[in-house]
C-alpha cells in the first residue's frame, strides 16, 4: 500500500519567527494574524484600548503577540509565544521567538520543531550580526525552509535596489551554511505591504506575499520517504480473561509508515518480529503514518517496554552508547566536562556522562573555539557523551525527531541542554570493568 500526502492528515505548517530587536517582528506577526482574520473582536478591542492609552494613533499590532507585561513595557519579545491560526488552505502553529542574543536558547526552542523559519531584517540596516546568528541556528536545526522578510520597506521608499542588495547578501550567506531553500520577501509590517495582500508600492516585486508563500510551501513530502520510527510509550494489557492474549504497545509514530505484516526490530534488544495489528482509536487499521498515535501489536511474545524503539528490520538505526552531538545549553547552570546527567531520547531516559566538550561556537563570529571546559547559557557547542545504557539513535541530519535529545539534571529534573546527534561513531560494547568503574 502506498501512502501519499493526500491520505495523511490535513496540511499543517509549523513556523518560527526570528529577528533583531526593533526589526518589527512582533508587528509583522500581529499584522499576519490581523489581516488573515485570525484575531477575535475582543482581542482587537483590547489592543486598541492599550494602544490608545499609550498615545498611539491606531492599534499597535505588536501587542497581539507580546503577551508578557515585561515585553509590553520594554517593547521587546522575551519568551516564545505560540499562536494558532488557520486559513482556507492550511493550519499554522507559529512560534514567535525573541531576537535578543540573550535569548538565543528561546529561538532554539521555538525553531527545533519548525518546518519553516521567518527571519526579519530592517531594510535600513540590512543583514546584521544577529541575522547571521539566526540563520546559523536555523541551519544547525535543519529547518527545511527559510524566509527572509525585508521589513520596513516604507522607510526606504520601497526602493528595489535596497531590497536586491539585502537579498543577495543573505542568500549567499545562507548558501554557505547549507540552507537549500531560501525565499526573500519585501514587506512593510506597519503598512501591511506584501504580508497578506500584495503591495501597490512595489510593483517591481513579482513573488508571493508572505502568507501566500506560507500557504503553498511544501511540508513533509511523502510520509513513506522516511524509515518508520515508533518509540514505545506505554504497554497495554487490558484486564479480564477475554483480553488475556492482548498485548499492545502504544505511542506516537515519530516518522515514516508502519504496515501490518512489516518485519520490524525492537531496539535496543535487537529482537525481530512482524507487525501483527495496528489499532487506531480502538479500530484495527492496515497502516499508520507519522505523526499518528497508535497501538501496535506484534506477532511474537517478546520483551518490549517503555523506551524501546520499534523500527523496520531493514532500516533500523544504529545502537550505541557513545554520542557526539551539537548542543545548545539552555540553563543558567553551566554544563561541565565530567558532569553526570540524564539523557532523554524520545520515550527513553538513561544516565549519561559528559566525556568532552570538543568546542564552543562563538555566536558572534560562528567560529569553533576548542578547549572549552564548560558551556554556559545560550552557548552552542559540540559534546561527546557516554551513556550507561544503549540508545537507538539516528543522526539529527537523517531524522530530526529521533536524532534529538535533552540533557536533564538528575538532582532536580531541570532541563539543561538540547542536543542534536551526529553519526554514531561507536557500536555498543558489553559492560566491562572500566564501564563498571565509570558508573560506580
Amino acid at each position: 500500500m502506498t501512502v501519499t500526502r493526500e491520505s495523511a492528515p490535513a496540511s499543517q505548517l509549523r513556523l518560527a519567527t526570528a529577528g533583531s530587536v526593533d526589526d518589527g517582528k512582533s508587528t509583522l506577526v500581529g499584522r499576519l494574524l490581523h489581516d488573515s482574520k485570525s484575531v477575535l473582536a475582543d482581542q482587537l478591542e483590547a489592543v486598541e484600548a492599550a494602544s490608545l492609552s499609550r498615545g498611539a494613533e491606531g492599534p499597535d499590532l505588536a501587542l497581539l503577540t507580546d503577551g508578557l507585561r515585561a515585553e509590553r513595557e520594554q517593547g521587546i519579545t522575551i519568551d516564545v509565544a505560540y499562536r494558532y491560526f488557520a486559513t482556507a488552505r492550511r493550519r499554522f502553529i507559529l512560534a514567535d521567538t525573541p531576537g535578543h542574543v540573550q535569548y538565543t536558547r528561546n529561538m532554539v526552542t521555538g525553531a527545533s520543531t519548525a518546518d519553516l523559519t521567518v527571519i526579519l531584517v530592517d531594510a535600513r540596516n540590512g543583514v546584521v550580526e544577529q541575522t547571521r546568528r539566526h540563520a546559523a541556528v536555523a541551519a544547525l536545526l535543519r529547518v527545511p525552509h527559510v524566509v527572509l522578510a525585508v521589513n520596513k520597506m516604507d522607510l526606504v521608499g520601497y526602493e528595489e535596489p535596497v531590497f536586491a542588495a539585502i537579498a543577495e547578501d543573505f542568500t549567499a550567506y545562507a548558501a554557505s551554511l547549507g540552507c537549500a531553500d531560501v525565499v526573500v520577501v519585501p514587506v512593510s509590517a506597519l503598512a501591511g505591504d506584501n504580508v497578506v495582500e500584495p503591495s501597490a508600492h512595489m510593483d517591481w516585486y513579482g513573488g508571493p506575499t508572505l502568507l501566500e508563500h506560507l500557504e503553498t510551501v511544501p511540508v513533509g513530502g511523502d510520509p513513506g520517504g522516511d524509515p518508520a520510527r515508533f518509540p514505545v510509550q506505554y504497554v497495554i494489557r487490558p484486564p479480564g480473561a477475554e483480553h488475556r492474549d492482548y498485548r499492545g504497545y502504544a505511542g506516537r509514530l515519530a516518522s515514516g509508515v508502519l504496515l501490518v505484516g512489516d518485519p520490524v526490530t525492537v531496539l535496543p534488544s535487537g529482537h525481530t518480529t512482524t507487525v501483527a495489528a495496528i489499532d487506531v482509536l480502538g479500530e484495527q487499521r492496515d497502516v499508520a503514518w507519522a505523526p499518528q498515535s497508535v497501538t501496535v501489536r506484534l506477532a511474537d511474545d517478546i520483551d518490549v517496554s517503555r523506551g524501546d524503539l520499534i523500527a523496520p528490520a531493514a532500516s533500523a538505526p544504529p545502537v550505541t552508547r557513545d554520542v557526539e552531538a551539537h548542543v545548545c545549553h539552555l540553563h543558567e547552570r553551566p554544563l561541565r566536562v565530567g558532569a553526570r546527567v540524564l539523557l532523554k531520547h524520545t520515550t527513553r531516559t538513561v544516565r549519561a556522562l559528559v566525556k568532552d566538550i570538543s568546542y564552543r561556537v562563538d555566536v558572534n563570529t560562528l567560529q569553533q573555539r576548542p578547549g572549552a571546559e564548560t558551556l554556559r547559557v545560550n552557548d552552542i557547542g559540540r559534546v561527546v557523551l557516554r551513556t550507561a545504557e544503549p540508545l537507538a539513535l539516528d543522526s539529527y541530519a537523517a531524522n530530526r525527531r529521533t536524532g534529538s535529545f535533552l540533557l536533564i539534571d538528575p538532582a532536580d529534573g531541570m532541563t539543561l541542554t538540547a542536543g542534536m546527534a551526529g553519526e554514531a561513531f561507536a557500536v555498543v560494547r558489553t559492560n566491562d570493568a572500566a564501564d563498571e568503574d565509570e558508573w560506580a
